[in-house]
């Protein structure tokens, strides 16, 4: 597959640009620093501006799918806005460009763990975190109003953990998975291993998914 991903060279995008080039697939990396991805096979760099729709369209005209990373960057102090603006920016600059397929990576904090109660709105949510998580939600809401583009949404277990690469997981949709010892955890690698899965396989449309152990 020919694969637009945004956010390569991210804590979590760059897993993701890994296993997507393990399976052969050709990938363009949109970035604001191309020097920060070394010459490598089946790999285009981009440089790109996310927040401006006309530069995402351009980068990704031609592409199977774009697979979003995402991140405005938590030492932002604005970072629930910026979410939210890069995030509109990339969904307009991928309809402009007619790629028909978008995934799109969020956080765990919009993941319900009683019916019509968020992760994020809990009491016991880290305050340091809940701007961007705040942030990431919103960008849910933003695709669960796109009824044209084909659009899916992942959003993690709660703890991200671990350097392992399993390929064995749970899939779920909008609530928290946990395990039997009460945990919801996945390891950088398998969260990888789901968003290409879903790249491969389409299994979700204009919906949420989650996966972990």
């Amino acid at each position: 597959m020919n694969i637009a991903l945004i956010g390569a060279t991210g804590h979590v995008g760059h897993y993701f640009l890994e296993e997507a080039l393990r399976r052969g697939h050709q990938v363009t990396a949109l970035v604001r620093d191309p020097a920060k991805l070394p010459a490598r096979d089946n790999l285009r760099v981009v440089q790109a501006d996310i927040y401006d729709p006309a530069q995402v369209a351009q980068a990704v005209a031609g592409q199977d799918v774009v697979v979003s990373a995402f991140n405005a960057g938590w030492a932002n102090p604005d970072i629930r806005a910026a979410h939210a603006n890069g995030s509109r920016a990339i969904l307009d600059g991928v309809k402009a460009a007619r790629v028909k397929r978008l995934l799109v990576l969020g956080g765990a904090g919009s993941l319900e763990i009683a019916p019509g109660q968020r992760l994020v709105d809990s009491p016991e949510f880290p305050e340091q975190w809940k701007q961007g998580a705040l942030g990431a939600a919103d960008a849910l809401e933003q695709l669960r109003g796109e009824k044209e583009l084909d659009w899916a949404f992942l959003s993690p277990a709660m703890l991200l953990d671990g350097e392992t690469r399993t390929g064995s997981f749970r899939v779920g949709g909008d609530q928290v998975l946990f395990d039997g010892n009460g945990e919801s955890r996945i390891s950088l690698p398998d969260l990888a291993v789901a968003m290409i899965d879903e790249a491969e396989q389409a299994n979700h449309h204009q919906q949420r998914f989650t996966v972990a152990y």
